[in-house]
């Protein structure tokens, strides 16, 4: 642990001094690259997302296989109902807690002043952890301004190490809303992003704040059919490199700046996923992925229906 906390110290204290980014001198297992929030803190660029895991049980083995294939970032919620394996498997590795990277979301009906703090701390007790290294408000509906006090407060209490906003690119109100309502502002704002979603103009809003922003749908999720990774221009670019199409959107993303959160639950696609660290895709081909860029969206429910339904379900403790 000590040798760990020293190298993250000298990493710091070397980006103050100079132009040197957390990604040139700094990496996790199997080479994932480092990116430094708006806060100072170090997080994995690469990590297994848990949503959609077909239950609690297996989504500790997808974990605990991830974890020595070298993932360090795992992204879980409460209304993926497995956030306790996420615990579960962090314990059973092994490797020691500072190592590795736990998100976490906080779902409407628990937002609230007194209310989001006590969802925080049965959040921490269904995992068997001390802290959460970054808490997500998961969706722009309900008392969010109420639920973000809290979670400043956690993080005040060392129960939380960064904040952050899932879904807040569904109109610019919200956005507005969290940002001027907020003490500790957000670390990072996590939204549906691939190759034919691109985002320009999110990413434009977000980098004054110096927001950084997460992926998910990286691949186009399932509500795509495949596209992305059928796509002919982005299998050529995959056939010159000896890599599958998910590799290559996935180092497109990672080179774009990007963090990327992809679910499997297939030991095969979990370990093929990451092996995106050896190699780079040159100049013409991120210009050529660039292209792609269609504005499609894969995932379409509008904020109204959010707030219709979503202040409905009810998540279980």
């Amino acid at each position: 642990m000590k040798k760990k906390f020293i190298a993250m110290f000298v990493c710091t204290a070397l980006m103050v001094c100079s132009s040197v980014s957390a990604q040139d001198i700094y990496k996790t297992a199997a080479n994932v690259p480092i990116v430094q929030l708006n806060n100072g803190v170090l997080m994995p660029q690469f990590g297994l997302g848990t949503f959609l895991q077909p239950s609690d049980a297996v989504c500790e083995q997808s974990c605990l296989t991830a974890l020595k294939a070298g993932y360090r970032h795992f992204d879980t919620a409460h209304a993926y109902n497995d956030e306790a394996g996420v615990g579960r498997a962090v314990k059973a590795s092994g490797i020691p807690r500072e190592e590795i990277w736990i998100t976490s979301k906080l779902w409407p009906t628990e937002y609230g002043e007194g209310k989001t703090m006590e969802a925080i701390d049965k959040m921490l007790e269904r995992m068997q952890l001390d802290y959460i290294d970054l808490l997500y408000v998961h969706q722009p509906v309900g008392d969010f301004v109420g639920a973000w006090r809290d979670m400043e407060k956690a993080v005040a209490m060392g129960k939380v190490r960064a904040l952050g906003i899932s879904n807040f690119d569904a109109s610019d109100e919200v956005f507005r809303t969290i940002m001027d309502s907020s003490r500790v502002k957000p670390a990072v704002l996590q939204i549906e992003c691939h190759p034919y979603a691109q985002r320009p103009d999110i990413r434009e809003k977000v980098k004054p704040y110096g927001i950084h922003i997460t992926s998910w749908f990286p691949l186009g999720g399932a509500m795509s059919n495949g596209a992305l990774l059928q796509d002919s221009t982005i299998r050529k670019i995959a056939d010159a490199h000896g890599k599958t199409a998910a590799q290559v959107i996935l180092r497109w993303h990672i080179q774009e700046g990007f963090s990327v959160i992809l679910g499997a639950s297939n030991p095969d696609y979990i370990k093929e996923n990451i092996q995106i660290f050896d190699f780079e895709l040159n100049e013409d081909e991120m210009r050529t992925m660039r292209s792609l860029n269609k504005n499609k969206r894969f995932f379409n429910v509008s904020l109204e229906e959010k707030e219709r339904t979503y202040l409905k379900i009810q998540m279980k403790d």
